[in-house]
């Protein structure tokens, strides 16, 4: 992610000295919530991964939970309430949780938008990534916007990421009344392995057995627009962040060649009634490489798909800059992903 300027930092610093904040945040507890820690099952959270950075951690040894109220989103956000650890299923005894940023429009029915993190599918936060720093503009936008947890490898092997992430677009639209949004205009994103989700959210349905047991199975997990960052699409090639280890750690498979990874893999579901993509891609990412994106765009692209393919010059994985400044930079690719949206959720 794009390091933050001297002067936002500064600016930040300044008004926690003021005891001011930018959030208005809710601190009522959800009835049906339980502390965090109660979920003994879940394993930890690192802040980095193998997908999305070196890890700092030995395998196997766990890391400290982050501090999902003091990163770059919970800075950034002007919203109207926040809505932390709602739980929105619960699957293998977990409690699944998301965060909620309600905006300070409040006519109408609002569009919604959903955050789903990186980190190599064992890793990450809800609060972190390469995506989140969008949330603070699609909260200034007028989108409910959601951030969501999900089960994580090794302990949890795939499909339960999906699963969960499918779970929690039912939930948002079993709650359409409580949470005053529209059950027919979602978008989501997510960079990494969470744009390897969100793509597959957006070309799979019900009969690609992907739907699972967390919860509100009489709703839809159908998506409306889908902003998919770096993920890789085609899991049955090998790539330095999808090779033969992850298959085995995150996919139960003996290899690349696994059925299990044509299962996972976006490229198998694209038919023409698919939504809207938006695909950014750093044209020197060494760890999925630019060729995912490209087939994803392309194969979506000849199904009759609106699918726009952005290849952002000077850039590794994360947009992380590689031989040169980045272009487009941090901030005009969150206007671009606030732009989609705007185009293909506010019709």
């Amino acid at each position: 992610m794009k390091a933050i300027s001297i002067s936002f930092v500064l600016f930040a610093c300044a008004l926690l000295l003021a005891g001011s904040t930018t959030i208005a945040e809710d601190k009522t507890p959800q009835p049906t919530e339980k502390s965090s820690a109660s979920s003994t099952n879940l394993p930890p959270r690192k802040s980095e991964s193998e997908i999305d950075g070196a890890t700092t951690n030995s395998p196997g040894e766990p890391a400290a939970r982050p501090n999902r109220r003091a990163g770059l989103a919970a800075l950034a956000v002007d919203a109207r309430k926040i809505e932390r650890e709602v739980t929105y299923g619960k699957a293998d005894e977990v409690e699944l949780k998301l965060d909620l940023y309600f905006p300070r429009k409040r006519e109408g029915k609002l569009p919604v938008t959903v955050y789903v993190h990186g980190g190599g599918w064992q890793n990450g936060d809800k609060g972190s990534g390469a995506g989140a720093m969008a949330i603070g503009e699609l909260v200034k936008r007028g989108y409910l916007v959601a951030s969501v947890n999900y089960r994580l490898a090794p302990a949890h092997k795939f499909p339960a990421q999906i699963e969960d992430v499918k779970c929690a677009i039912r939930f948002l639209r079993a709650h359409t009344n409580d949470y005053n949004l529209d059950p027919n205009r979602i978008g989501v994103w997510g960079g990494s392995a969470g744009g390897h989700l969100v793509a597959l959210l957006g070309t799979s349905d019900a009969s690609a057995g992907l739907e699972g047991k967390g919860g509100w199975a009489e709703q839809s997990s159908r998506v409306q627009a889908v902003v998919d960052m770096f993920g890789p699409a085609d899991l049955t090639v090998e790539f330095p962040g999808g090779n033969s280890r992850v298959a085995q750690t995150v996919f139960g498979a003996s290899s690349n060649a696994d059925k299990v990874m044509k299962r996972a893999s976006p490229v198998a579901y694209i038919t023409k009634d698919d939504p809207p993509f938006l695909i950014l891609h750093g044209d020197s990412d060494r760890v999925v490489p630019l060729s995912q994106s490209e087939k994803l765009h392309e194969r979506l692209k000849t199904a009759g798909v609106d699918s726009t393919l952005v290849v952002v010059k000077n850039a590794g994985h994360s947009f992380k800059p590689e031989g040169g400044t980045p272009q487009p930079d941090r901030n005009e690719l969150t206007q671009m992903i606030g732009d989609f949206f705007d185009r293909t959720l506010k019709k």
